[in-house]
């Protein structure tokens, strides 16, 4: 890593008179992928959406490149920064093509999309994206006529299309069936190696274990524990995020995993 770009410090944020977060930090810098785990309701879509600068904090600030975030307007943000929520929304029926280009906007800006001069090299990106992902064949697609995992793709598609050093995903495997989440993290990887920095919640461990340089484990409104996968994802920390009892087993491929002790 070759340093951090996007740091939360000590965020601490309250809904409907109750904490969410109570000074949580966490940071993403180029090359590396960070995966945050935490049980349901303890806050990652509220920590992942302040980085984002979706929310104020009550507490803490957030800065982007070293500078205060809130100092920032939205198009520089998003020139910077991509976001994928957790639930794919369909509310217009665009094609595919189109959600995808959509991520071009910060660059290019809303009258030069209305005015229709986005340019080739702009339509080759495009392709090239969804290539990336194994989407081409639904470019001429509604959105609003495939399926939820192929729009969580095609969300991903527009955050790379946007061209942002930091991608911030919720959740992006949310709908994708066994090979795609498999695809997905080996292009988590890809684009590491080429410098982006990643930043996902999951509630997948196995995946922090293949994908993640570094884990953050949520908990009770702060960052618990921090570090490499192999240290941080224990089986212990397992049953105090989530309450159950696993066993780690190694692959044939020699990756960790996780089994449970007793489904009875």
């Amino acid at each position: 890593m070759s340093g951090p770009a996007l740091v939360g410090v000590d965020l601490a944020f309250d809904r409907d008179a109750r904490t969410v977060l109570d000074g949580a930090s966490l940071a993403v810098g180029a090359g590396e992928v960070v995966a945050l785990l935490g049980a349901n309701g303890s806050g990652k879509t509220t920590l992942l959406r302040l980085l984002m600068g979706f929310l104020r904090p009550a507490r803490g600030r957030v800065f982007l490149d070293g500078m205060a975030l809130e100092s920032l307007g939205r198009r520089a943000i998003a020139q910077k920064i991509a976001y994928v929520a957790q639930i794919p929304a369909a509310p217009f029926p665009y094609l595919v093509r189109d959600v995808v280009a959509l991520g071009q906007l910060p660059r290019s800006g809303w009258f030069g999309a209305a005015r229709g001069t986005t340019r080739a090299a702009d339509a080759e990106s495009v392709d090239e994206v969804m290539e990336r992902l194994k989407i081409s064949h639904l470019v001429d697609r509604p959105y609003t006529e495939i399926s939820g995992g192929e729009r969580q793709l095609a969300l991903i598609g527009r955050a790379l299309a946007q061209g942002a050093e930091i991608l911030v995903l919720d959740e992006p495997m949310t709908g994708l069936d066994y090979g795609a989440q498999l695809r997905l993290m080996a292009l988590l990887r890809a684009l590491a190696a080429e410098g982006r920095g990643v930043v996902m919640s999951t509630h997948h461990p196995e995946h922090a274990h293949w994908a993640c340089d570094r884990v953050a484990l949520l908990e009770q409104g702060r960052i618990g524990a921090e570090g490499p996968p192999d240290q941080v994802l224990t089986t212990a920390a397992i049953e105090r995020l989530y309450g159950v009892k696993v066993e780690a087993i190694k692959t044939d491929a020699g990756r960790k995993a996780f089994a449970p002790l007793n489904l009875g």
